[in-house]
């Protein structure tokens, strides 16, 4: 009896063992689905964190000292917290976004002389050196590849005028490592832009048919003297010397690439010389203050000064609100350190990477104007240019006015307080990491 009650129970276990696996396999399929896309869901958001700025989607070529903080944070966190422990407090800082500053691994020291870095033999800082091991390497294309290295090989034959061969084989190399280190930063830093050129981005850059150059104007670095150049060149005056200042500017008789179709945008570019020249940024700025704000200009007075009274001066004078008169060096300092500017940028104080774009558009001439005469005679050299041609070097605005120099700059700087210095020298982070200029002040971070 207690034999055939066992059997009943075993027999009904089994019997229920046959009717579960239904419902048991659905559920176990549905689990192991699940999981599986679990894990490929982590699996993709890591591919994207470790792709790094490449596949970053809506982001914009300008690029902040708070941007470049995080992606060198991101790259080498844990070295770069060892050598900077009050790294984590700068998240706390009141400082804008833009204006954000940026640890280096090695203080720069200010330089008087020409204010650039030794560069001579690829012996660039610690954090250069660093960012040379960890950038991803830069395919350029074959034209570009091509032109480069045909203008190095052919610079031999070119007829080198009053420049010794020990001279014009020290420039070569200094403008060599000026476009290595421009592509080294652009791979950094700017890897997330589109390489889609458009007019707005050729809009500063002159263009001169017959000696195949396009000249990227940088205001206050000696734009107006190379716009008389390209005059000559192009025969339209017989020398430089005779262009008055209003006839560079405003009498239209230079060339702009942006005038131009595409077809002919994109054929100049991948052909002809592509020149700029550039000058220590906090220099240039105050050059641009000087000639704008302390000298009679009915324009500027009234498009910047007036709104730049109106918002930072403590009860202004009707007299100073009338005319747009007067701007101290300090109002100056806060209109461009304002994310709510009351009018907007100009020119003559923009960042040069924005104004010449040289991530979009290969440089073949990086030229500075510390250097401005021998570099200028240089490549006037190099295009074949006559060979009484010069760079002039005359002053015709404001001609009492002494030359803005890096004495003068630091006298300036003393009108503002250590955070707007610093802010002022962040503003123009990119211009000194590109062009490779040394830190102005001792103390900036």
């Amino acid at each position: 009896m207690l034999w055939m009650k066992w059997k009943m129970v075993l027999d009904s276990l089994r019997g229920r063992r046959r009717r579960m696996p239904w419902s048991l396999w659905f559920l176990l399929l549905f689990a192991a689905g699940g999981l599986v896309l679990f894990i490929h869901q982590r699996d993709l958001s890591e591919m994207v964190q470790q792709q790094g700025p490449g596949v970053k989607l809506g982001s914009t070529p300008r690029q902040s000292r708070e941007t470049l903080s995080t992606q060198d944070r991101e790259r080498g966190k844990s070295d770069h917290l060892q050598d900077h422990p009050a790294a984590e407090g700068i998240l706390s800082s009141p400082i804008p976004p833009m204006q954000f500053p940026h640890f280096e691994e090695s203080r720069q020291t200010a330089t008087p002389g020409s204010r650039e870095q030794d560069i001579g033999a690829l012996h660039v800082s610690k954090r250069h050196r660093k960012l040379l091991k960890t950038s991803p390497p830069v395919h350029q294309n074959n034209n570009s590849a091509s032109s480069s290295s045909s203008s190095v090989s052919s610079s031999s034959s070119i007829f080198m005028g009053s420049f010794s061969p020990e001279t014009w084989k020290k420039l070569s190399e200094t403008l060599e490592v000026r476009r290595q280190l421009m592509k080294e930063m652009c791979a950094k830093y700017k890897s997330s832009i589109s390489r889609t050129i458009t007019r707005h981005h050729v809009k500063h850059l002159f263009v001169e048919d017959k000696y195949k150059l396009l000249y990227c104007q940088v205001p206050k670095a000696g734009c107006s003297n190379w716009k008389r150049t390209l005059m000559v060149l192009a025969g339209q005056a017989p020398n430089a010397q005779s262009i008055k200042h209003d006839t560079v500017h405003y009498g239209h008789h230079l060339k702009k690439l942006d005038s131009f179709d595409r077809q002919g945008i994109m054929h100049r570019l991948e052909t002809y010389t592509k020149v700029m020249f550039v000058r220590e940024p906090l220099e240039r700025m105050v050059s641009a203050y000087r000639d704008k704000f302390e000298n009679p200009n009915n324009y500027y007075h009234s498009l910047f000064g007036k709104p730049i009274i109106s918002k930072y001066r403590v009860n202004p004078s009707w007299a100073a609100l009338k005319t747009g008169s007067g701007v101290t060096f300090k109002e100056f300092v806060q209109y461009l350190l304002d994310v709510h500017r009351p009018v907007g940028m100009d020119i003559h104080w923009e960042q040069a990477n924005q104004l010449c774009n040289p991530c979009l558009i290969g440089y073949d001439f990086i030229g500075k104007f510390e250097n401005m005469e021998e570099e200028s005679n240089f490549l006037l050299r190099l295009t074949g240019a006559p060979a009484n041609l010069t760079l002039p070097s005359f002053k015709d605005r404001n001609p009492t006015d002494k030359r803005t120099s890096m004495q003068i700059t630091q006298k300036y700087f003393t009108q503002v307080s250590t955070l707007e210095r610093q802010r002022v020298y962040d503003f123009y982070y990119m211009d000194y990491l590109m062009f490779n200029y040394s830190k102005p002040f001792k103390d900036l971070y």
